[in-house]
């Protein structure tokens, strides 16, 4: 059940941390970090839950809902990002550390912890590395949804210039009729170079 258990059982302010983009073979990484000024009952019409729950009219609804918490100062978010070419310099685990490390800076808490969906460091102190934390944390589902919505705009905006490629749909992941596109009109500056089947392509 996706709640702030284990924000209660943290004695400080807790920042929960998700990123969305690992996988699609065009965009940046994009991450998220949440902080709820109080535990009470958030009073959301949608249940909140791990983004990928959710349908795209659910999570642009949940955004409305999050940025009227964020105006009555409940909640407060930060956004991070990592380019492609740091995505394809440093790879997408480091990209990705590096994007919730742009997260953390943009806070100003006294002491705070972070919980982190995943498994893996950061290196900060007072962190906690939870697997499916997205599912269970109600800190780290926000952020996934908020990460997700502005990852989606973003690769619809995108979408416009390079429509060959059908991100508006797929968000640079790699459907047939991306990979199509790929072999048919080549790349642009916002696919990884270092990703499968671009990497090979790259080669021939």
């Amino acid at each position: 059940m996706t709640d702030f258990s284990i924000e209660r059982s943290i004695d400080g302010p807790v920042i929960g941390l998700d990123e969305v983009g690992r996988g699609p073979l065009a965009g940046p990484v994009v991450s998220c970090g949440c902080y709820f000024a109080s535990y009470d009952d958030l009073g959301s019409e949608i249940p909140i839950n791990d983004s990928k729950k959710h349908t795209a009219k659910q999570r642009e609804k949940l955004f409305v809902f999050f940025k009227k918490l964020q105006k009555e100062k409940k909640l407060q978010y930060h956004l991070g990002y990592a380019s492609v070419e740091e995505i394809d310099s440093i790879n997408i685990l480091e990209a990705t550390k590096l994007s919730m490390k742009r997260v953390i800076d943009k806070f100003n808490l006294e002491n705070p912890h972070f919980i982190i969906d995943g498994n893996f460091s950061l290196n900060y102190q007072n962190e906690k590395s939870i697997i499916g934390g997205d599912k269970k944390s109600l800190s780290i589902a926000s952020a996934s949804i908020i990460a997700k919505v502005h990852r989606d705009r973003l690769m619809s905006i995108l979408d416009y210039k390079f429509n060959f490629y059908g991100w508006k749909k797929n968000a640079g992941y790699g459907t047939k009729k991306h990979i199509d596109a790929i072999h048919e009109h080549g790349i642009t500056q916002f696919h990884r170079k270092s990703f499968e089947p671009i990497k090979s392509l790259l080669k021939k």
